[in-house]
């Protein structure tokens, strides 16, 4: 995929996922999660060579200071992801996301442990993460599902799944609510703002 079309698949994305956005030249202007995805797509290739490490923090570093979200270089992140808002979002070095991702502002994935190794969360495809929330530790995030607003997941959560509150406890979403939604990522319920 060329840088164009990865930057022209980004700016459709946010468009998509924000009702707020108004044209492809505002959004690269001033969307912050663009901007951060974007920086971070160059500290991580910088970071796959070992002399780039230095300058990837340095980057990413940078990034958070001008956005307010912190991805480590280290992290991997698919195609389509969108931060929305961002501020305080943070993404641990081991983080793997995969594609049509969504998270909102706040979010933490990160560590529970100083051990060596996978640390932070594997995040499927299509999955929405609402504010505040903290998912932390080497889970996995299955497929199609949601994280409830300030939900702290220790767990895994199976594919096609909510969870919400503290401790977060898991539901699956039932056969009704998967045929009203398409686009499993624009499914809303109302436990995600709880």
């Amino acid at each position: 995929m060329t840088l164009l079309s990865t930057l022209r698949e980004d700016l459709d994305n946010a468009r998509g996922h924000d009702p707020a956005a108004r044209s492809d030249v505002e959004n690269t202007l001033v969307y912050s999660g663009l901007h951060a995805i974007w920086s971070h797509r160059l500290a991580h290739k910088l970071w796959a060579k070992p002399a780039g490490r230095g300058p990837a923090r340095v980057l990413a570093q940078f990034t958070r200071f001008l956005t307010g979200i912190e991805i480590h270089p280290g992290a991997t992140i698919g195609r389509r992801f969108f931060i929305d808002h961002g501020m305080g979002v943070v993404i641990g070095e081991t983080t793997e996301i995969g594609d049509d991702v969504m998270l909102y502002h706040g979010v933490t994935l990160g560590g529970r442990s100083l051990n060596h190794g996978k640390r932070h969360p594997t995040i499927g495809n299509r999955v929405t993460i609402g504010a505040g929330a903290k998912v932390l530790g080497p889970i996995l995030i299955g497929d199609d599902s949601a994280i409830g607003a300030n939900a702290v997941v220790t767990h895994d959560v199976p594919c096609d799944s909510i969870a919400t509150g503290i401790p977060a406890v898991v539901r699956h979403r039932t056969e009704k609510q998967r045929e009203q939604c398409v686009d499993p990522t624009s499914y809303i319920d109302p436990a995600m703002y709880i």
